[in-house]
Formats: C-alpha cells, sequence, structure tokens
C-alpha cells in the first residue's frame, strides 16, 4: 500500500518498537501519525524529542473499544504493536494477558473494520508459534484473530496482515541487559548450553514491517529471513572473561524458537528474504503465490536448524552498534 499522504496509528506507540517505528515513518510523506498508548509522560517525552507537526498523541487502552473508535477515525493504516509481553507477567496475571493480546486483538479487528481503516498488521512474535507458555499462547489467538478478520469486512476495503519475528537485540526484558549487568560479578547465567534465538536489529524489524505494511494483501503472516545465535556465543561476545553457570531452563521457554512450524510449511512460500504463511481461507487470492517458491516436506523455520548463524565477532560488532546500545 502507497504509504503518501496517509494518516497512520501505532498502539503501544510509546515502546521501543513504537519509536523506532515513528522515527523511520516520518521520513516518508505521511499525513499524520498518530501514537496510541496509555503512558502520558512517555508521549509527552515523544513529543518533545521529535517535535514534528505531523505528530499526534491520543491517550488510550486496547481494551477499551469505545476508545479505539475514537482514535480510529480518520485513520487509513493501524500498526498494531500493544501487547502485553514478558512471559514470567504473562503466566503470573493470565487474565490480564487475554485482556491485552485476545480481547484488545479483537477489539482491534472491530473498531478497524466500523471505521473504515484500510489495512492493520499485527505484531507477532516466535513464541506465538506452537506456543509453551500464556504469551505464545495469547499472541497465537491473536494471529488467528487477525487472520480470520478478513472474512469479517463484507464489502469494506480493510484487510488484516501479522508479522512474527524473533527476539530484538538489547530490547527491554531481553538477555543482553541483564549479561551487561552482571558481568562485574564474573559469572553470567546461562539456561542451557544447547539454546539458541533467532536475533532481529529492532531497526530491521520496524523495516521489515513498513515493507510488509506496502505489499500485503490481507491474510498473510510475514515472516523474515534472520540469523540464529547460541547464547552461549553471546555470552562469550559480551563478557569473554566471565564464567558461565548453567542453571536450567525456566518455565515456558524453549531449547529453540520456532517460527513457522512443519505444520504451517505446508502452505508457506518462500522469497529471496522472507516468508508468508498463506491463510486456510476460501477468499485467499492464490495468484499472490507469483515468484514464490513453495518449501519442501518436513520443513520447519527454527533458531536450531537455521541455515544462518552470528560468530561471537559477529555478535560483537551488533552490540557495539550505537543504534542497539540505544534500544529501550
Amino acid at each position: 500500500m502507497e504509504l503518501t499522504n496517509k494518516t497512520i496509528l501505532i498502539t503501544g506507540g510509546t515502546g521501543s518498537f513504537g519509536k523506532k517505528f515513528v522515527s523511520k515513518i516520518l521520513n516518508y510523506d505521511v499525513k499524520k501519525v498518530i501514537v496510541f498508548s496509555r503512558d502520558e509522560l512517555k508521549q509527552f517525552e515523544m513529543a518533545q524529542e521529535y517535535n514534528d507537526p505531523r505528530l499526534r498523541f491520543f491517550i488510550g487502552d486496547v481494551r477499551d473499544k469505545d476508545r479505539l473508535y475514537r482514535a480510529f477515525d480518520g485513520v487509513d493504516i493501524v500498526v498494531h504493536a500493544a501487547a502485553m509481553k514478558q512471559v514470567p507477567a504473562c503466566e503470573y496475571n493470565p487474565f490480564e494477558a487475554v485482556k491485552t493480546n485476545i480481547h484488545g486483538a479483537q477489539n482491534i479487528i472491530e473498531a478497524a473494520i466500523d471505521r473504515g481503516v484500510k489495512r492493520v498488521i499485527a505484531l507477532s512474535t516466535d513464541k506465538a508459534a506452537a506456543p509453551i507458555n500464556l504469551y505464545g499462547a495469547t499472541k497465537l489467538a491473536s494471529d488467528k484473530l487477525f487472520v480470520a478478520g478478513n472474512s469479517y469486512v463484507g464489502d469494506k476495503e480493510t484487510r488484516f496482515a501479522v508479522v512474527r519475528y524473533g527476539n530484538v537485540v538489547g530490547s527491554r526484558g531481553s538477555v543482553v541487559p541483564l549479561f551487561k549487568k552482571m558481568r562485574h560479578t564474573g559469572v553470567l547465567p546461562i539456561t542451557d548450553k544447547r539454546m539458541t534465538r533467532f536475533w532481529i536489529t529492532l531497526d530491521q524489524g520496524v523495516q521489515f514491517v513498513i515493507n510488509s505494511l506496502q505489499r500485503m494483501r490481507g491474510g498473510e503472516i510475514f515472516v523474515p529471513k534472520i540469523p540464529s545465535m547460541r547464547v552461549i556465543d553471546l555470552a562469550k561476545a559480551i563478557a569473554p572473561e566471565c564464567r558461565i553457570e548453567y542453571v536450567g531452563i525456566r518455565p515456558g521457554e524453549k531449547l529453540h524458537e520456532v517460527m513457522i512450524t512443519e505444520d504451517d510449511a505446508r502452505r508457506t512460500i518462500e522469497y529471496d528474504n522472507y516468508y508468508v504463511i498463506q491463510p486456510e481461507f476460501p477468499w485467499w487470492r492464490k495468484e499472490y503465490t507469483n515468484g514464490g517458491r513453495p518449501l519442501p516436506d518436513g520443513f520447519s523455520y527454527s533458531s536450531d536448524k537455521n541455515d544462518w548463524w552470528l560468530s561471537v565477532e559477529e555478535l560483537k560488532a551488533l552490540l557495539e552498534d550505537k543504534e542497539v546500545q540505544a534500544v529501550k
């Protein structure tokens, strides 16, 4: 979809993704960018930082459908980044996670259709594929709601799609700040020496969302091709002098992350830099597959089976990047 002269709203707009998205999308010839979030202090700080007349701020919660109806008035595009995403918090507050991640998704779908929003793209997570924790389960439900939302539009122009990617380097809750904080102790805790993760920078994640927004037709789950890393290599990159202490896998944690399961792969097509998981609905336009390649039987996209790995040296270089260090 063309972004010129469009009004774009981002939920969770004061988070790390939202702030980076705003900084990049203002480089396009957009009409207006609306930051929708609950934190008035962060909104005030963003307004001071960007000082752009196209930027607007809207206090609200995705749990509040009436507020979304008001916020979506005149909006062309919605990027849905608001979520409860800390795994332990979701485990101990399951009803709250359901209200935000599932009910909030339904509210956005209904408000977008009724308000005539043209495009909605929702952020997902690798934890939504074959989930073993509540956060992943709520995001899987959210993904399915957004894909199925295309069945509810009737003769409206609203279309929904999803972007799914892995851990963001240095973001809040990631292992990077923990390792840096504990470096002075001489010991770094690692759950299991076999553990692997997908890795993406915040800038790469935001650009992939913008690209997916422009290429979406409605119903897709977009998955970028990104590198894997071994957590033990990350520890060596951050603090090679430290002793490693293996502490065991935490509840709700996987040894390896998956972004496309073997079952999903049967309806996934591959492009040079990304995959598209196609929906299983009769309205899906099969001609979209032009230029894409079907995946072989038995394929799954998991962090341990990836053919693209970050070395210790590459991880060091990545962690020294100023943009990565600035992620909050």
